[in-house]
C-alpha cells in the first residue's frame, strides 16, 4: 500500500523509503535494474513505520548508504519496534518472517543547524528535509531540485483519509503548509497516487486534520468520553473515502488524546 521512489543520475541511484517487506524491496531493485545498470547509492528512510522499511534489508550493500532521522534510533530500540515485526511476521508470513530484519541508518541526520541536508549525485542536487514530530518522529522529505520533484512520505497522503494515529495534527499542519515553500511540480505521496496540483491534493488531508481537532477538541472542552464524542461526530464528509473504514476510528481516538494534552498544557501557562 506504500509508496517508494527513485532518481537516477549518471553516477547512481538515490531511492526514497524501501517499502513493506523484503520481497517488495528487491523488486523494487529489478525495477531500478529496467532503467539503469549505474548503483544504489543512497537511500532516504521517510520515516520508521513497517510499511516503509522492512524492504531496506533488499536495498543495503557495498557502497550504500542508507540515511534517516536521529530520531529514527529510539524506534529502532523500542519494544514497539519489536511488537509490530512480530504481528507483521505472524500477519504477512512469509513475506515477513524470521529472516526480515530492522535495518539501522548508516547515516543518522540531526539537523542541528535547523538547515537540510543537502548533496549532489550525477549533476542532480537533492535537498533533505526535517519535518520530524508531525506525522511520525523521524519525518524527512526528498526534493530533487532540477525537476522540482518531492518524495513527501506520509506528510501527504493523495486521494484517500490518511493514517493519523499518534501524530501531533497540529506540527504536520504547519509541515503542509511549508512544503508549497519549495514549489514542488510533482509530490510523490506516502500514500496514494503521484499529485501533479499539490495545493489542491492536499486539501483532502487538511481538512481531515482541521475536522479531527476540531470536533475531538470540542469534546475534550465539552468533557465528553471518546465514545460519547465519536458517535455524535458527523463523518458524512469523509465516509466515502479510501481508507476511511480502516483508518478513522484510531485517528479519532489518538486526535482525542492528543487534544486532551494539549489542553492541559495551555492550562499549565501562566496567566497574563
Amino acid at each position: 500500500m506504500s509508496n517508494a521512489g527513485f532518481t537516477v543520475t549518471r553516477d547512481g541511484v538515490v531511492v526514497y523509503d524501501a517499502l513493506a517487506t523484503p520481497a517488495l524491496g528487491a523488486a523494487m531493485l529489478r525495477a531500478i535494474r529496467k532503467v539503469t545498470k549505474v548503483p544504489v547509492k543512497v537511500v532516504i528512510v521517510g520515516h520508521y513505520h513497517a510499511d516503509h522499511i522492512y524492504g531496506l534489508q533488499a536495498l543495503r550493500g557495498k557502497g550504500v548508504t542508507i540515511a534517516a532521522h536521529r530520531n529514527g534510533r529510539a524506534y529502532l530500540a523500542s519494544d514497539a519496534a519489536k511488537e509490530r515485526l512480530a504481528q507483521r511476521r505472524a500477519e504477512l508470513a512469509p513475506w515477513v518472517n524470521e529472516q526480515t530484519e530492522l535495518v539501522a541508518a548508516d547515516r543518522w541526520l540531526d539537523f542541528a543547524d535547523g538547515q537540510p541536508w543537502r548533496f549532489e549525485l550525477g549533476g542532480l542536487h537533492f535537498r533533505v528535509l526535517d519535518s520530524s514530530g508531525a506525522h511520525s518522529p523521524e519525518d524527512l522529505q526528498l526534493l530533487v531540485e532540477e525537476d522540482k520533484v518531492l518524495f513527501a512520505g506520509d506528510l501527504f497522503f493523495s486521494g484517500r483519509i490518511p493514517f493519523v494515529g499518534n501524530a501531533d495534527s497540529k506540527r504536520w499542519l504547519q509541515a503542509l503548509d511549508r512544503m508549497l515553500d519549495v514549489q514542488p511540480a510533482v509530490v510523490i505521496p506516502g500514500h496514494g497516487p503521484a499529485s501533479t496540483n499539490p495545493r489542491d491534493d492536499m486539501l483532502l488531508t487538511q481538512r481531515y486534520l482541521r475536522y479531527l481537532r476540531e470536533q475531538m477538541g470540542n469534546a475534550v472542552q465539552e468533557l465528553l468520553s471518546f465514545e460519547e464524542a465519536y458517535a455524535r461526530t458527523d463523518w458524512t464528509p469523509f465516509k466515502d473515502y479510501p481508507a476511511f473504514a480502516q483508518a478513522n476510528r484510531l485517528n479519532a481516538y489518538g486526535t482525542y488524546l492528543l487534544m486532551e494534552q494539549e489542553s492541559l498544557e495551555s492550562s499549565k501557562e501562566p496567566s497574563k
